[in-house]
């Protein structure tokens, strides 16, 4: 099966792209799901259930001249390679256990919440766990960063071990957590709580649609929403896919147009942006539950993953794809992201 979906450049562009484009009148990328019927991230257009757009948000702080954040890729990386050690880690499996275990051992002395259920899906009953770190701070608001540590269930007998698509996104949340207790356990943070959030379940167990995807994300904010968590959300940022040692993270339009500005601007303060936005289009993910609920939302994701997506779900998704060069900058620019959202 093959999704396509138009994705026209976006400002800002290389005048050499303009050029092309003007000659070719488009950039089109695909996702295609080899080897089985799941497809994952879905291209097609989402229903008419989101519901009125979030409020614009405050007018931008003064200019910032504070010194610029800089995760440790190298033990990013790290994290990532041990991840993937653990091979398929789809839900219900040892390995799956085994990862949770690991990332639970990563958090010890911090504040760690679960949020475990049973999910009934096409394939049975599977067990599906969402670890939640949190890192209060000062100010009233929260801040929440998502990242899925799931391998796909229909590619468990292929020798599937996700290293960019499972495996990044999991290494780069416990990354984060590093960067977030750098003041000391106890001591808040001087801006809005963070809370760091693995989520479970987000691959399809047949085929993605929209009851067979998202299940840990779908269950949170159904959750977050009858306890009156998501009032309090500033931001919510969803990492995934984003070690492709070849980095150009997409502009997902299904999104809050002000959160991919300002994700846009942490990167150019950093130098990194040309890394970002040379495609746009729609993408479901991790965030479209949230999205759905008003919250401001933003996928940081590089859909692209090899010449045509070539490694996306296949067992060619191995470390040897990935850099830490695109950790480091997805790494900073979220954490800068964070420290722009705490100035408003």
């Amino acid at each position: 099966m093959e999704v396509r979906q138009t994705f026209p450049c976006v400002s800002p562009c290389p005048l050499w792209l303009k050029v092309c484009l003007t000659v070719l009148g488009m950039v089109t990328l695909v996702s295609c799901s080899r080897g089985t019927d799941a497809q994952p991230k879905d291209f097609d257009q989402i229903s008419s259930q989101i519901k009125t757009p979030p409020p614009a948000p405050p007018e931008a702080a003064p200019p910032d001249n504070d010194p610029l954040p800089h995760i440790d890729a190298k033990r990013a990386f790290q994290y990532t390679r041990e991840v993937t050690a653990f091979g398929p880690r789809y839900m219900g499996s040892e390995n799956h256990k085994k990862l949770e275990r690991y990332i639970l051992d990563h958090l010890k002395g911090d504040q760690v919440e679960d949020d475990a259920f049973t999910a009934d899906t096409v394939e049975g009953k599977f067990p599906v766990r969402n670890i939640i770190a949190k890192f209060p701070g000062t100010k009233d608001g929260i801040i929440v960063i998502l990242g899925h540590y799931d391998t796909n269930y229909p590619l468990r007998n292929i020798g599937y071990v996700g290293a960019n698509d499972g495996g990044s996104s999991t290494a780069i949340l416990l990354e984060y957590a590093n960067q977030l207790r750098g003041g000391g356990s106890g001591k808040k943070r001087d801006g809005y709580s963070v809370w760091l959030v693995w989520t479970d379940g987000e691959e399809a167990v047949r085929k993605w649609s929209d009851t067979d995807s998202l299940y840990g994300a779908r269950h949170l904010a159904e959750k977050w929403e009858r306890d009156g968590t998501l009032k309090k959300i500033k931001a919510l940022m969803v990492m995934d896919m984003i070690g492709d040692a070849d980095l150009d993270i997409d502009r997902n339009t299904i999104g809050t147009p002000w959160l991919l500005d300002l994700i846009y601007a942490a990167a150019e303060r950093l130098g990194y942006q040309s890394h970002f936005y040379a495609r746009e289009g729609p993408i479901e993910d991790d965030h479209l539950p949230f999205v759905k609920h008003g919250v401001p939302s933003a996928d940081v994701i590089d859909l692209d993953y090899g010449y045509h997506n070539v490694f996306h779900h296949t067992a060619q998704d191995t470390m040897d794809k990935l850099s830490p060069k695109s950790l480091q900058i997805v790494g900073d620019t979220i954490l800068e992201t964070i420290h722009m959202l705490d100035q408003r």
